[in-house]
């Protein structure tokens, strides 16, 4: 396959593809953010199953316990551990790549969604800093890393909803006007304009790491309700029951996505059905806007400086 989201990026897709048909993963290592729950835990129980040792990330040290304690008992075999990572706190997204030592898939997956206005332990708006801010500092941190490791790939899951974003750069903080859907809708664009920035600037450097967008659709998980307060989360709770998919199929495009082998760097992974908001995955098209190269150097050169990241990959 050589088709990319800047090419074509529909003429390729899965139709009934499911995690039974991932490939053998033995002795490759996986770090998926948020796995604990949702998609996260589906993507790391699946990654599991075939062969990969996990390394399943959570901010809360109990809830990563019980999740690998959960896929342990229906997998006695799996290799998998937790370890403690709070994308809103660069300082433990810092500590925590000190400790990796290997990495064949990264899978940028944790996320909040439309909370009330907060901030993360640097200051910056809570959805910016976990969706956005985090999993760029952490792909860095470990690019070094992924540069060694086996078929390797970085997946970073983003939402049907970044073609309703724009980045606010005069408020990216939203400390002037904020609305939750509007930025989280930020976060996810920053999602694609990252992911696919960072595979221009790694085949401009002539490094073999795959990045790989996915998103779910629809999916019913904890994000729609652990994040929204009021009305908004009445209502999302009420879709999440009878409009949305489980999270089951919700991760399929990210597993695709992470493993299977003919995917390539700067493809984008979602759902085949009506709207991208159910079904097996395919290729599915960006956001133009998310193309734009100029935008995606200013949003890099921005979350270099607040992350004090410097990925070392000249454009």
């Amino acid at each position: 396959m050589s088709t990319t989201p800047e090419d074509d990026p529909g003429a390729v897709s899965a139709p009934g593809w499911t995690a039974a048909d991932i490939p053998d993963l033995v002795g490759r290592t996986a770090i998926v953010t948020g796995g604990n729950s949702g998609l996260g835990f589906q993507t790391s129980r699946e990654l599991a199953r075939h062969g990969a040792h996990v390394i399943l990330t959570a901010r809360d040290a109990a809830k990563g316990a019980e999740a690998v304690e959960a896929i342990r008992t229906e997998q006695p075999e799996a290799s998998i551990e937790t370890r403690l990572v709070d994308l809103a706190d660069l300082d433990t997204v810092t500590a925590f790549a000190d400790t990796v030592d290997q990495v064949d898939i990264l899978i940028n997956n944790a996320g909040v969604m439309m909370p009330p206005r907060s901030e993360s332990a640097q200051g910056y708006e809570l959805q910016f800093a976990v969706n956005h801010l985090g999993h760029f500092a952490l792909t860095g941190l470990l690019l070094d890393k992924l540069k060694s490791g086996r078929d390797p790939r970085v997946v970073t899951v983003s939402s049907f909803m970044h073609k309703r974003g724009r980045i606010h750069f005069d408020d990216l903080h939203g400390e002037h006007k904020y609305s939750r859907s509007g930025y989280y809708s930020q976060s996810k664009l920053a999602n694609v304009v990252f992911g696919l920035e960072f595979h221009r600037r790694l085949r401009a450097n002539g490094f073999t790491v795959a990045s790989v967008l996915a998103h779910p659709g629809y999916s019913a998980t904890n994000l729609q309700t652990s994040g929204p307060t009021g009305v908004a989360k009445l209502a999302l709770k009420m879709s999440n029951k009878f409009m949305a998919q489980e999270a089951e199929m919700g991760a399929l495009p990210q597993l695709y996505a992470a493993t299977h082998p003919d995917i390539e760097s700067g493809q984008f992974v979602g759902p085949n059905g009506r709207r991208e908001q159910k079904g097996y995955p395919t290729l599915v098209e960006p956001l133009e806007a998310a193309r734009d190269r100029e935008l995606a150097k200013r949003l890099w050169d921005v979350s270099e400086e607040l992350t004090g990241t410097d990925f070392g990959l000249a454009r």
